[in-house]
């Protein structure tokens, strides 16, 4: 019996191990798949009008705000390394984003970061301009972080900023869906991916005893997640506006 129990537990130890690393593999991952359609949606269609890029200014300045966080108090690497590959992810979602906006859009002005024009803010017409804000970001924020890293409420609200932000991911999308009473061009496919990774991350947050604004934070984008859900069941029963079959104009300012 007791040579029994032990065989057990030393079969349990590596389960355990293996289903660890797999979760953290997931956290690090994870976040990124549900991107992937949406990138093919966009590359095949040569369309981006379905898409805000504000998703990827919000999920640029959560995660350069959650690695300055990583710095005052320490967390779990896969969450570092998280953040690390969302904001290459981001920054190549831009890059296709623009690519496609210019070479649709008619008219023949480009706007410039360096322009510190507050109407075309993240509208820019090059990458490298999203480049520059980003890093114009990185270092103010990263100088700020150091200057005041030994005050543990700064460090918490930090933190709180970090994550309250990745929560509002799906706000700008949420925003846009209802300025076009429409879904169209959004991948749905994306927005479940969203959910359950949301979930998924949520609950690994909770088991895995993270800061309590990760998790509190987690539930805000899960219920932002099933409010687009929403929204894409909503506007195919009830149509708001006549379906368009033709690639629209990329030159609308929208959200």
């Amino acid at each position: 019996m007791e040579k029994s129990l032990g065989s057990l537990q030393l079969f349990a130890l590596p389960v355990s191990k293996l289903a660890s690393w797999t979760a953290a593999v997931a956290m690090v991952f994870g976040g990124v798949l549900p991107y992937i359609p949406q990138y093919r949606d966009i590359k095949r269609t040569q369309n981006a009008e379905g898409f805000s890029i504000y998703v990827c200014l919000v999920l640029l300045v959560a995660n350069i705000l959650r690695i300055l966080f990583w710095f005052g108090r320490y967390f779990e690497p896969p969450l570092l390394l998280q953040s690390i590959i969302m904001i290459i992810t981001m920054l190549v979602m831009l890059k296709l984003c623009t690519a496609v906006r210019m070479t649709n859009e008619l008219t023949t002005r480009r706007r410039a970061f360096s322009d510190f024009d507050l109407q075309y803010f993240w509208l820019w017409s090059r990458f490298i301009d999203y480049i520059q804000c980003v890093l114009a970001f990185t270092v103010v924020a990263a100088y700020i972080t150091y200057l005041l890293i030994d005050s543990s409420l700064f460090v918490e609200m930090l933190g709180f900023f970090a994550v309250f932000t990745e929560a509002m991911l799906g706000t700008p999308q949420l925003y846009r869906n209802y300025e076009n009473k429409s879904t169209e061009g959004m991948s749905i496919t994306m927005v479940l991916m969203w959910a359950s990774g949301d979930t998924f991350k949520t609950a690994y947050f909770i088991l895995n005893q993270a800061p309590f604004q990760f998790w509190i934070c987690g539930l805000l984008q899960v219920c932002v997640d099933i409010t687009i859900l929403f929204q894409a069941y909503y506007y195919d029963r009830y149509p708001q506006k006549p379906s368009s079959h033709t690639v629209p104009s990329t030159s609308t300012k929208a959200l």
